[in-house]
């Protein structure tokens, strides 16, 4: 098995701004911690699908869950929850769910404080795509 992401309270944290919940309209997720741990396992190790760990079930059904979620808006609140509690590791953009830098958590800290993020940052350029060679972002291909 695989190292796991989600400690018992980032899944608390999380939990409640999922899809697939009892009483959410339409199919119910069948196990939305362990897809979300597939997902940060694509970014942590900035595999491709289809080198996801058969543990973590077929890669092909990951990569369509984390492409409904994207359109209904989910990754955002994802990643609002978690960094409420802690877990700056990733972010969401224009470009999709990334894996920050230390540098831009650290900037995120830094203008929490009173300091001024540099522009650039602000804009995301401090952050790590899954491929820094094509600098494509999660689910882009």
């Amino acid at each position: 098995m695989t190292e796991s992401y989600l400690s018992e309270e980032l899944w608390l944290a999380v939990a409640p701004v999922l899809p697939g919940k009892a009483g959410d309209p339409g199919r119910s997720g069948r196990d939305n911690r362990l897809f979300l741990e597939a997902v940060f396992w694509i970014l942590r190790t900035r595999s491709g699908w289809r080198n996801l760990p058969p543990q973590f079930g077929k890669w092909y059904t990951a990569y369509t869950r984390y492409h409904r979620w994207e359109r209904k808006g989910v990754w955002p609140r994802v990643i609002v929850a978690l960094s409420q509690h802690g877990a700056r590791d990733f972010q969401y953009d224009e470009f999709g769910l990334r894996l920050a830098s230390r540098d831009a958590a650290g900037l995120r800290e830094a203008s929490r404080s009173g300091v001024v993020a540099h522009e650039s940052a602000a804009r995301g350029a401090a952050v790590f795509p899954l491929n820094e060679a094509t600098a494509t972002a999660i689910g882009t291909g």
